[in-house]
């Protein structure tokens, strides 16, 4: 009705009676209006079919708009063709301002700043900022990839100025749904993860740190020999000869060499999330499902005896994240392929493998990736490539699981998951490293054999997976 006045002003001159029987005409129109125009929710409803694109790590080096194989361009509408789609940056971007950190996530990742905008070219728009990558320049190169990002006109979680920023929810709108994303990550150097305050100092700015406690279950032999040698070493006293590491009340336990032991039947490892991490996270998901349409987790998680297999605690972990509210669990780290789940009717995938892996092709590395294979100043980076995986027959070059990923998509009718798909993909194992690394639909003998690879390491979570015409589908009325 703001246009009501504007129309009187155009005439002045109109009789009282005319504006009577004109203001009637209006509130009449008025009111068909408001009868017979469509609703909000028909205008923007997320109970129409909804569609997610999902890709694991993202070490990106190289321009992506370049190349036109038609494996490769039919990939990339598949990921525009999605209402949403999502990836694991794990790489930063800067042009050097900052130095690096004493400690990164293994490799110190970096990448020309333009390439953000070759993520966005893709049709991705939710990043995942959380990993063991995060810190490897320090708080400056975090806000740095920040800027740049956003710059691209992409949308990352899981950073931030504090451990509040850096654990909530990041909201993207489509014309269709409402999407929350919730990055975190369980791989990470000390100095990489945000922190609190009590407000007398600024709180430490960083990634979102889901913590874990590790116990090492040991036969009873194995317990006493450990016992022994740490007697032997002078382990359970301090400098001061108080004891430590030992406790008279808990005769089966014991901490040697900043582990933690128990007695058990038989050897193993056990993992449990830290308890306060998991509430805290629970209740950011929680808030998100309240103000979204859609709600992602996802982490960063290297952990687990097998690079197929989750640590024990990260299924405990992400059925908690269902229970809070998630629609969707993502999972990605240890550059290989792991299981799903249903659960609840939400799909939980443990890791999609490798997207982008173009570490190799890094512009520079600094004096400690060097120092560590006793390279001099005359070594540049393909020398550090040589000497780390010894001419490619070892390490990621000689495996061949590394290079060997899907594309995730599932679909959603009335909110209700309806269908998973998983599209294989290649790398390019065995490629030289210069051209090895980006990602395209895989051909039929090896799309089977990634599906089939999926399949397996699903079996233990009750998920069957069928192939059809070289894509994957996940039963879903068998879980």
């Amino acid at each position: 009705m703001r246009a009501t006045p504007h129309l009187y002003a155009t005439v002045p001159a109109m009789s009282a009676m005319t504006q009577g029987i004109l203001l009637r005409l209006l509130a009449c129109c008025s009111v068909c209006f408001v009868f017979q125009a469509p609703s909000w929710a028909e205008f923007r409803s997320a109970d129409e079919r909804f569609s997610m694109a999902l890709t694991g790590d993202s070490i990106i080096t190289r321009k992506l708009s370049v190349y036109d194989e038609p494996e490769y361009l039919q990939m990339i509408d598949l990921i525009r063709g999605a209402d949403v789609a999502f990836t694991n940056l794990e790489v930063l971007f800067h042009d050097y301002e900052p130095y690096p950190m004493a400690v990164s996530g293994g490799t110190w990742m970096r990448a020309d700043p333009e390439l953000a905008a070759e993520l966005s070219w893709a049709g991705f728009d939710l990043l995942a900022r959380a990993n063991n990558h995060t810190g490897d320049y320090g708080v400056e190169g975090m806000r740095l990839t920040t800027r740049h990002v956003r710059e691209a006109g992409l949308m990352g979680a899981g950073v931030g100025e504090s451990l509040a920023e850096a654990r909530e929810a990041k909201f993207l709108e489509t014309s269709k749904a409402r999407v929350a994303l919730i990055s975190l990550s369980s791989s990470f150097a000390p100095h990489m993860g945000a922190g609190a305050s009590r407000g007398d100092m600024p709180p430490r700015p960083g990634l979102n740190p889901l913590r874990y406690d590790t116990t090492y279950e040991v036969t009873e032999n194995e317990f006493d020999r450990l016992k022994a040698l740490g007697m032997s070493l002078g382990q359970f006293t301090n400098q001061d000869g108080e004891p430590r590491g030992l406790d008279k009340d808990k005769p089966d336990e014991m901490e040697l060499f900043g582990r933690d032991f128990k007695l058990a039947d038989n050897n193993r490892v056990r993992t449990t999330a830290n308890e306060e991490d998991v509430a805290a996270i629970a209740a950011v998901v929680n808030n998100a499902k309240r103000l979204a349409d859609f709600v992602i987790v996802t982490i960063h998680a290297h952990e687990g005896q097998k690079r197929s297999e989750p640590a024990e605690f990260l299924p405990v972990f992400a059925r908690a994240m269902i229970d809070a509210g998630a629609d969707v669990f993502v999972g990605h780290g240890p550059h290989a392929l792991r299981g799903i789940e249903i659960y609840d009717g939400k799909p939980i995938m443990y890791s999609l493998g490798d997207f982008i892996f173009q570490n190799e092709t890094l512009l520079r590395l600094p004096y400690d990736n060097y120092a560590h294979y006793d390279l001099g100043g005359n070594s540049h980076l393909a020398d550090f490539n040589d000497k780390r995986y010894k001419n490619d027959s070892a390490g990621f070059p000689a495996n061949p699981e590394i290079w060997e990923a899907v594309v995730a998509v599932p679909v959603f009718e009335n909110r209700e998951l309806v269908e998973l798909a998983l599209h294989p993909i290649t790398l390019g194992y065995g490629l030289p490293r210069q051209v090895r690394g980006r990602p395209m639909f895989a051909d039929d003998k090896l799309g089977a054999k990634i599906i089939n690879d999926l399949r397996q390491r699903s079996k233990p979570f009750g998920t069957k997976i069928v192939d059809r015409g070289g894509i994957g589908y996940v039963d879903l009325k068998k879980n």
